[in-house]
């Protein structure tokens, strides 16, 4: 969860001859698989109904993602998140009024959508996803990394041990996508955007400034996103050791940074023991410029405080939150001097 800057990161990533090996993980992962299991249905269950609409049968055309189109992209780059919910006009008016996010009522397929914008930026997707009898509401955000080919990604993905959720397909005026679960059950999607990838900016108040895989084995799963995205992983224990295992033969690592092109994209932590019945999972970061602030905010709009406001690695504070139907979500603090590049 923690991102590093430039001044921060003065360590080599880890070196090919690091990189996972799946038979060597596998009997510790054995008695795991139940719990991963159940913790991928659950997801399925938000994700599987709304996101398996054809997508040809568009009332609206979404927005691209980038406007004017480009040619940038920026593979590994956390590209686009999408809220499913049981109830669209909650959300949005949970949203709107904590980050003053606009929106824009569309049709996917048989589905209601909205997207948020801040500015005039697009920044969010959120997609309505209708509630079985007796079925309990379920609310989850869907992170979106980028690809350059969803097909070869696939490939690699299966290869290393995922699961395909959805089949890649193209989406009019955004791409080609398609969702896995890692080998640890952690659901995540990826993008080929066909109007290019946002540049590598800071994010303002009120967008997605980071994104975090919380799972049972860091190194394992680092192993896995290192081979299908070409990540850097850089030990942050190395850097900052607050994980107890500092001078411990063969720690495992707790604490791992994930970049491309010398630019922090996301971050692997270990799943603390206290989050029972958490299963791995994805959580995305919104910039905000004060967290205990934005706590009573949120909770006077309906949401809930999962984790209280706490002082992060980069030195701004962090918390996290759900909203009123019970998806997770970060709240970061980001220093105005420190920017995301890292160097070995």
């Amino acid at each position: 969860m923690e991102p590093r800057t430039k001044s921060q990161i003065q360590t080599e990533p880890l070196s090919s001859h690091e990189r996972l090996n799946p038979e060597r993980h596998s009997e510790r992962h054995a008695e795991r698989h139940s719990k991963r299991d159940l913790g991928r249905g659950l997801l399925l269950a938000a994700f599987g109904a709304s996101l398996a609409q054809p997508l040809t049968a568009q009332t609206h055309q979404l927005s691209a993602l980038v406007v004017p189109a480009s040619q940038e992209r920026h593979v590994g780059k956390i590209a686009f998140v999408e809220l499913v919910t049981p109830n669209l006009s909650v959300a949005k008016r949970f949203y709107a009024g904590l980050f003053d996010w606009d929106f824009r009522d569309l049709k996917v397929g048989a589905d209601d959508y909205a997207e948020a914008s801040l500015d005039g930026r697009l920044v969010a997707g959120l997609t309505h996803r209708a509630l079985a009898a007796g079925e309990q509401g379920r609310s989850a955000w869907l992170t979106f990394i980028s690809v350059q080919d969803v097909n070869a990604t696939m490939k690699t993905a299966l290869a290393r041990g995922a699961k395909v959720l959805l089949e890649p397909r193209s989406q009019a005026n955004r791409g080609q996508q398609a969702v896995f679960a890692d080998p640890q059950g952690a659901v995540f999607a990826v993008l080929a955007s066909s109007s290019g990838d946002p540049p590598d900016e800071l994010a303002d108040p009120g967008e997605w400034i980071w994104s975090s895989l919380s799972t049972t084995d860091p190194e394992a799963d680092a192993g896995f996103y290192q081979d299908v995205f070409d990540y850097e992983v850089h030990d942050l224990d190395d850097v900052d050791d607050i994980s107890g295992t500092e001078g411990v033969a063969d720690a495992a690592p707790q604490h791992l940074l994930f970049a491309t092109e010398d630019y922090a994209r996301a971050s692997a932590n270990i799943l603390q023991a206290k989050q029972a019945g958490a299963s791995p999972h994805w959580l995305n970061y919104v910039h905000v410029e004060d967290v205990t602030e934005m706590c009573a905010k949120l909770i006077s709009l309906g949401g809930r405080v999962l984790v209280e406001p706490r002082m992060d690695r980069q030195g701004g504070r962090v918390a996290i939150a759900a909203d009123p139907l019970g998806a997770a979500f970060g709240l970061l603090e980001w220093p105005g001097a420190q920017d995301k590049e890292v160097t070995s």
